[in-house]
């Protein structure tokens, strides 16, 4: 896919203000980990994540979604009138029918023209809206769109707890299909997309490459995030990197980029062992990656762009960095979109500073590449 007429606007964000470390969820593990007897910090080495934050509990996904859109709005400056379609595109819903979509879209008061509706792609939701209103740009049938979304994961995290302690037929191999269920957090974004017409910022998306693996589709699987997850975290990752691999290929391809001049990456945040062999296999310098696992978990479809505007934040995308989004999701589905970056325009209800735990991760240095 190549894009001449489309810009990634603004991002807008609303982290939970509740902080889970995974020490606390072991102690409340402590049946199973005795039955089994499982070493403490399993869970944190394994990986890689120290806490995960969570919304009050029967948050609706909605409420937190328009308060991130919100945001994306006003960091824009494009009135709200120039929006013409919105995509909510989490895992997480208010409910099956209307489409969330809705009540959101009544909450940001956007035109009756607006064209609303819900995205499923599992952790890939808000990269396949993104998608799909950049098409909608590069067509011109709209001016500008908005792709949102919200992953409550409490309810996944605290039911798989229940499970694993209250299930006595789980053996240590059972329970390593739903280890990944603990890794779950919470959180919402929202991205702000227009035409060469609208952009302020000049951020303009230059092109996208698409794979499906669909062989695949097994190896993670739920029947709601308020239930059960299960997922076979090992063949999951090597099968998604491989994927990922033949993706990148035709990436590099589509933008006409090496991976020499690729500035900075955003990718899917899953686990530290899974960012090392990406990184590895692509052959790519993981320095040039920002990472948001360790204090934020795995935020499902909100993790890529929640991490990209905590990025922009911490000004790690600098003014013409070629900007590599990389989204790996179950199914095995691939996303990957090439953004050339001029100025951030983000808005939260937390600063970096104050959201990230008090030991965060070291600093990451500016590109190689270019600085």
């Amino acid at each position: 896919m190549q894009f001449q007429r489309v810009h990634l606007e603004s991002f807008g964000y609303t982290l939970p203000d509740e902080v889970v470390t995974s020490t606390e969820l072991e102690n409340r593990l402590a049946p199973l980990y005795s039955r089994l007897r499982l070493p403490e910090g399993r869970l944190e080495l394994m990986t890689g994540i120290r806490e995960r934050r969570f919304f009050p509990p029967a948050t609706a996904p909605s409420a937190m979604s328009i308060a991130s859109g919100e945001n994306a709005i006003r960091a824009s400056g494009i009135d709200r009138q120039q929006i013409g379609a919105l995509v909510h595109g989490s895992v997480c819903r208010d409910f099956l029918e209307p489409a969330t979509a809705c009540t959101v879209h009544h909450g940001l008061q956007l035109p009756a023209s607006c064209m609303i509706y819900d995205v499923s792609n599992a952790c890939l939701g808000l990269l396949t809206g993104l998608l799909q209103v950049a098409n909608m740009i590069e067509l011109g049938q709209i001016r500008a769109g908005l792709v949102v979304g919200t992953e409550c994961g409490r309810e996944l995290v605290e039911n798989t707890i229940a499970r694993l302690n209250e299930d006595q037929s789980l053996s240590r191999k059972d329970i390593k299909f739903l280890v990944a269920s603990l890794t779950i957090g919470s959180g919402s974004v929202a991205m702000l997309l227009c035409d060469e017409a609208l952009t302020q910022t000049g951020n303009r998306v230059t092109a996208a490459s698409v794979l499906a693996r669909t062989e695949h589709h097994q190896l993670c699987r739920s029947d709601g995030l308020d239930t059960f997850m299960r997922t076979d975290s090992e063949q999951l990752m090597n099968e998604g990197v491989a994927t990922g691999v033949e993706t990148f290929a035709h990436f590099l391809n589509e933008t006409g980029w090496q991976r020499e001049s690729i500035d900075k990456t955003i990718c899917h945040q899953v686990g530290v062992a899974h960012r090392r062999l990406l990184f590895e296999s692509f052959a790519l310098d993981e320095s040039i990656d920002f990472g948001t696992l360790e204090w934020l978990g795995n935020t499902g479809a909100a993790a890529l762009p929640l991490t990209m505007a905590l990025a922009l934040e911490a000004e790690h995308i600098c003014p013409e960095d070629r900007l590599a989004m990389l989204g790996i999701g179950s199914g095995i589905n691939c996303q990957m979109i090439g953004v050339h970056w001029q100025e951030s325009r983000v808005l939260g209800n937390a600063t970096l500073e104050t959201a990230k735990p008090a030991s965060p991760s070291p600093t990451v240095p500016a590109s190689p590449n270019r600085r």
